[in-house]
């Protein structure tokens, strides 16, 4: 369920950090009863961009594949080989 506090509750830092860190959720701030901001720890926020860049680039091979630009495993991994050796 998603932690919703108001933007008086930024001044205490240290307590703010603790919720932060106590969740995998990010954490709504509402200014005048209006979603403002959203804050979460930097653990959060990186799995969070990971899974955006992995989602872009499922998207991207999609992409590549609906063009016909496909190649088979054997070559692909023969590519590879060359390029990185072993």
């Amino acid at each position: 369920m998603p932690r919703i506090i108001p933007i008086r509750d930024l001044r205490d830092t240290t307590k703010l950090s603790e919720m932060c860190n106590a969740t995998d959720e990010p954490i709504f701030v509402t200014k005048n009863g209006y979603g403002d901001m959203v804050i979460m720890s930097m653990a959060v926020y990186e799995q969070r961009l990971a899974q955006i860049e992995m989602y872009s680039d499922i998207m991207e091979g999609k992409a590549q594949a609906d063009r016909g630009e496909l190649q088979d495993g054997p070559s692909a991994m023969a590519k590879l080989r060359a390029k990185y050796g072993k």
